[in-house]
This record gives structure tokens, C-alpha cells and sequence, in this order.
């Protein structure tokens, strides 16, 4: 392999201390990865200078190196040449999956990590979250803690007061909006009775904190005119692969209402050619659901497969085309959608693709479809969810708007 990235100069990098027999294995990984012949080179001269840094510090062979070794020369680089550090993050993870460097051994938990583990874990197996809700839950924990400076002043908890939590509110309201905001202090109230439980914090400090008031359903659901949809959709340019692939990620949110977290929990197994349907897991709600494969979708999941190189043994439907290779996050999705709204120039003041199931919610709405047929489709727990659309559908809002009083009528109805 790095006879064709170094035709003429394989052999220098071949012979390079420490890590020279290794550049050959660590070319066809960061092949194997996405990366492109261009960025395969800066990676392996970057690795090269990794070396003759490793050599100046007396390390000989890759036995004796250690993660400690390789922390400090990325601080170096950091330091030094900002650009290159992440290359040094980059060759660390090769050397770290072929078990050549051992990671070093977990450290002790600090004070704050104990209460966060015990609080992970009431969350999970008391409350019975989903996995996500409780990182967001402990993430905002932590950064009570940190803001406590618990670590160096472990008494700070003892002796809590409202004035400090008051503090960490302001320090939230900062940055966040009232959504946000009210989901921050929820948290917050969850941790404070966790302690309280335990002793560790006076009760009923929880009781005393106001939320932002939120009214149920005071914003509108975020759609899009139909026509918009179909005109975005046309926008995205199937001639080059990244297009291939989000034209058909979001051929499938338009025409089934997926949420991006489905899209990129689909595998290969998911689509049934010879049956034409597609199996859906709904993220939310854990059901199965086999839907007809439309010719649409079905032509742009084709195209994205046949046209658009796969690297890896991965077996999700779509996957990351720019290195390093792997599966999509949902976040993925989002700034895809972001991308091609704005090159397509049309009004979507929307940044989430989500805005692309709400719209395709209303589109089944007003061609008559029942509720609950759309809340089965959309994988709604409760017709209250799927409800909220109607708010959306205007023109048939109108038919039932009472008529509006006029002064003559009024001026009779007190007469009589």
C-alpha cells in the first residue's frame, strides 16, 4: 500500500525508527478509512515527524511506547504547529486498535464523578430514562458541579443555598432560551432531590427553584409548504456522491416522516428489494414498521449504493464519505440539511431536517388521512402528538371559524 502513496520514496518511511514497520499497515488503515491519497500522505509525514520526535526522546521500538508518550508529543505539536496535532490523534487511534499501545489504566473517580455515576445510575434504574436523556441529564450535573468548584471545595454541597443555585440559573439563561432553559432546571430539580435522598443536600431546595413558563403547544409545528419540499429535494445535485446520498436520506424522511435518528439507524437489511418494502424501527417508540418501498426511493437508495463507494464492513445504510470513514450521527443529518437549503436558495428558515417530517405530516393531513393512521405512521404514542397538526391545516380551520359579530347584530340582540 505505501508503494502507491510513496512510489519513489517508500523506503525512507519504511526505515523510519519506532514506527517505520508499521507504515505500510498504517497506510492501508487510513485507506481502509476514507481518507484520500492527498490526505493519506499528510497523515504518514506527519507520523514521520512523530518518529524523530519519539527517537529524540529515547524511545527505540514500539514496545517501548507508551500513552503517555504520545500525550505529550500531541501537546507538543498543539503547542507548536496547531494544524498537525490532529494527525497525532489520528496515528494514537491506529496504534491503539492494532493493540500495539496499551491505553493506561482508568483513573480513580473523583468526588464528582461518584455522585454523577450514582445519579446515572438512579436515573436509569429508577426513572427508567432512555440512555440520551440521561447524558443530557448528566451533563448538566456536571456542569453544577464544576461551577461549585466541588472538587477543590467538596463542602460547597453541604452547605448549599438558593443563592448559589440562583447563581448557576443566571450563568444557564446566559446562552440558553426558555425551552432549554426549563429542561436545565428540570435537571437540576432531578439532581437536588437525588442528593437530598442521600443527605448530602438540605431538603426541598429542589421545590424552591421557578421554571421559565412554557405553554403547552404556543409554538406551531415547523413545515414546510409542500411544494418547497419537492422544490429542495430537486435542489440537491445527484452528480456528486455526497448528493447521491443526502438525496436519498432525505427522499426518505420526505416521503415516510422519518426522524433523522431513524435514517441513520437504517442498515442494508432494512430494505426488501425483492418484497419492495422497507422495515422502520422507530426510535421512540421501539415498534417495527414495514412500509411499501416507494420507485422514488427505491431509485435513489440504488443509485447512493451502486455509484457511491462503501468503506468498511459497516452494515448501516449510510455512511460518512470524508475521513475518517464509519456510521452517520443524527447531527450529520442536520448540518446535510443546512448545507443544501442554503445552496438551494429557497425560503426554508428552518435549520433541523426535522422541519421535512412535520411538512410531510401536513401533506397526509390535508389529502384526508385520519389521525390515527398518520400518528401510526409517524410512531406517535398518544393522538394528543399527532393532533398538533391540525393547528396547521388552515383551510379547513376556516370552515369552522364561528362568524364574526358585527355591531347591527349586537345592537339587535340587546333589543330583543
Amino acid at each position: 500500500m505505501i508503494t502507491q502513496i510513496f512510489p519513489k520514496d517508500f523506503q525512507r518511511y519504511l526505515s523510519l525508527p519506532v514506527l517505520g514497520p508499521l507504515m505500510d499497515a498504517f497506510a492501508g488503515w487510513l485507506q481502509d478509512r476514507c481518507y484520500t491519497w492527498r490526505s493519506t500522505r499528510f497523515e504518514m509525514r506527519i507520523a514521520a515527524r512523530v518518529c524523530g520526535y519519539l527517537k529524540r526522546r529515547g524511545i527505540r521500538t514500539v514496545v517501548d511506547l507508551s500513552e503517555q508518550h504520545l500525550q505529550a508529543c500531541y501537546r507538543l505539536f498543539r503547542r507548536k504547529f496547531g494544524n498537525e496535532a490532529g494527525s497525532v490523534r489520528v496515528l494514537e487511534t491506529f496504534l491503539f486498535e492494532q493493540g500495539l499501545v496499551q491505553r493506561s489504566t482508568a483513573r480513580q473517580p473523583t468526588r464528582a464523578d461518584v455522585h454523577l455515576n450514582a445519579f446515572a445510575a438512579h436515573l436509569q434504574d429508577v426513572r427508567g430514562y432512555a440512555p440520551t436523556t440521561i447524558r443530557q441529564q448528566v451533563d448538566v450535573a456536571s456542569e453544577f458541579l464544576a461551577w461549585l468548584n466541588f472538587e477543590s471545595e467538596p463542602h460547597q454541597l453541604s452547605s448549599l443555598s438558593m443563592e448559589d443555585i440562583e447563581g448557576f440559573s443566571r450563568r444557564l439563561g446566559k446562552r440558553l432560551g426558555r425551552v432549554a432553559m426549563q429542561k436545565s432546571i428540570s435537571t437540576m430539580r432531578n439532581f437536588l432531590r437525588f442528593l437530598a435522598a442521600g443527605g448530602i443536600v438540605a431538603p426541598g431546595l429542589d421545590s424552591k427553584i421557578d421554571r421559565p413558563r412554557v405553554y403547552r403547544q404556543e409554538k406551531l409545528p415547523r413545515a414546510l409548504p409542500w411544494p418547497t419540499v419537492q422544490a429542495f429535494l430537486r435542489s440537491i445535485n445527484h452528480d456528486v456522491d455526497i448528493g447521491k446520498r443526502d438525496y436519498a436520506m432525505f427522499s426518505l424522511m420526505a416521503t415516510y416522516g422519518l426522524r433523522a435518528c431513524d435514517v441513520v439507524a437504517l442498515t442494508l437489511d432494512d430494505i426488501q428489494w425483492r418484497a419492495g418494502s422497507i422495515r422502520i424501527c422507530q426510535a421512540k417508540t421501539g415498534k417495527p414498521l414495514e412500509l411499501p418501498l416507494t420507485d422514488e426511493v427505491g431509485s435513489a437508495i440504488y443509485d447512493y449504493l451502486k455509484n457511491v463507494p462503501r468503506y468498511g464492513t459497516f452494515r448501516q445504510l449510510f455512511l460518512r464519505l470524508k475521513a475518517p470513514g464509519g456510521i452517520l450521527k443524527s447531527t450529520a443529518v442536520s448540518e446535510a440539511f443546512q448545507t443544501w437549503a442554503r445552496r438551494s436558495q429557497l425560503d426554508i428558515p428552518f435549520k433541523g431536517a426535522h422541519c421535512l417530517r412535520h411538512s410531510y405530516a401536513l401533506n397526509l393531513l390535508r389529502h384526508g388521512l385520519p389521525l390515527k393512521t398518520i400518528g401510526d405512521l409517524l410512531g406517535h404514542r398518544s393522538p394528543e402528538s399527532t393532533a398538533t397538526y391540525l393547528r396547521l391545516d388552515i383551510e379547513d380551520l376556516r370552515e369552522v371559524a364561528l362568524p364574526m359579530p358585527t355591531v347591527t347584530k349586537l345592537r339587535k340582540e340587546r333589543r330583543s
